[in-house]
């Protein structure tokens, strides 16, 4: 069944998004829960299918266009297919998704050239907007799988040594048919797992899976202007190749991909680079005009309020909004919007004086608008 969560939620992007920040979500996505590293994870395989089926829609230009305007009901009024088969995706893409996730474990003629390469990790990072406005340098604790330095990743207890696999030869592969013997594939050897050796006696660190789990703290450096979603990336922090491919660690390493999520803010939204900020005017501060602190990032800073200011009026404040992330000299703006407030409760002389104005007003009122409307009012009226 298609999912009807949000597929920008689903993918961790914003809506802003482009093709490759998709495409890029959707490869840490089918890496982090793709079936075969997660065997018997039931809730992996759910949020694997959902970001393939997230995937299949923003990455299509029309669908997306349709999804956005009218989600995931537009979609299906459209005769529109909200599932993904892969039939329709870049071939060269699905190789290249396909080798990151088994890290070049494929075999035969598809499989990846050159060193292999092991898996990428993801972890996050919660920021403020105040840490979007400078930039931080975060201590990012995660946990990797690491060669183990007992067996030195061969999985065999010291002193012993592995022996070829009888059922694959010590290839690591074997022939497979599919779709009822009409094609053949290459898969890793089920008795040795793709190693192409058996292990009789197990190292007692990694108990034959050469890979342990170790903690590992870096300094990472997320830049200003970043935003919600994105992903700092660390090259080489990532995982070995995993023992079926490299039993010595042979290969390179993976990523580490850090996402950012942005709290939301107590006074502040976010819109690209500007920020929103909505401010409250008394009835008289709108009519007689004021000189008011606002809140930035920053501080505080002057804002004036022109006499006869009505409700929804903007005004902005050039560069008091976010650094650009491609070019931090660059700032955004804040746009403060007016929003005027009724008194809900008037004393005795406030209503007095209120009652006073309203008697110099007349029916037709004194601004040229009010005038405007009963004019028009009255014209209706009269035929």
């Amino acid at each position: 069944m298609p999912t009807t969560r949000d597929y920008y939620e689903i993918l961790s992007i914003e809506r802003t998004a482009d093709a490759d920040e998709v495409k890029r979500a959707y490869r840490r996505m089918a890496m982090k829960f793709h079936p075969d590293r997660n065997p018997g994870d039931a809730e992996a395989e759910v949020k694997f299918k959902e970001a393939a089926e997230a995937y299949e829609v923003l990455s299509d230009g029309a669908k997306r266009k349709v999804y956005d305007q009218y989600g995931h009901e537009g979609l299906r009024g459209r005769g529109q297919q909200a599932g993904h088969d892969f039939s329709r995706m870049n071939v060269e893409d699905i190789f290249s998704m396909f080798n990151d996730i088994f890290a070049g474990g494929g075999g035969g003629g598809g499989g990846r050239r050159g060193p292999a390469r092991g898996y990428d990790l993801e972890t996050e990072q919660v920021l403020t907007l105040e840490d979007v406005a400078t930039g931080v340098e975060r201590e990012v604790d995660f946990t990797r799988l690491d060669i183990c330095e007992t067996c030195t990743g061969s999985g065999a207890k010291a002193g012993s040594k592995p022996t070829k696999c009888t059922t694959c030869g010590g290839h690591g592969k074997v022939q497979q048919s599919g779709m009822g013997g009409m094609f053949r594939m290459v898969v890793n050897c089920p008795a040795c797992g793709g190693r192409g050796q058996v292990i009789k006696e197990f190292c007692p660190d990694c108990r034959g899976k050469g890979r342990v789990p170790k903690k590992r703290t870096i300094s990472v450096k997320i830049p200003a202007g970043v935003h919600h979603g994105q992903a700092v990336r660390v090259g080489g922090e990532g995982e070995p190749p995993p023992p079926e491919v490299a039993p010595n660690g042979q290969g390179m390493r993976g990523d580490l991909h850090v996402v950012v999520r942005v709290k939301q803010h107590k006074v502040f939204q976010r819109q690209d680079d500007h920020l929103i900020l909505e401010l409250p005017l008394s009835f008289t501060q709108a009519a007689l005009g004021a000189e008011l602190d606002v809140p930035t990032l920053a501080g505080t800073t002057k804002l004036t309020i022109p006499p006869g200011t009505q409700y929804g009026s903007i005004f902005r404040l050039s560069g008091s909004g976010l650094p650009n992330l491609r070019d931090n000299r660059h700032k955004g703006d804040l746009v403060v919007g007016v929003k005027i407030e009724t008194p809900r409760k008037l004393n005795k002389e406030q209503d007095r004086l209120l009652r006073e104005f309203a008697s110099t007003e007349g029916v037709s009122g004194v601004s040229p608008e009010s005038q405007s409307f009963w004019k028009k009012v009255k014209s209706f009226l009269d035929t």
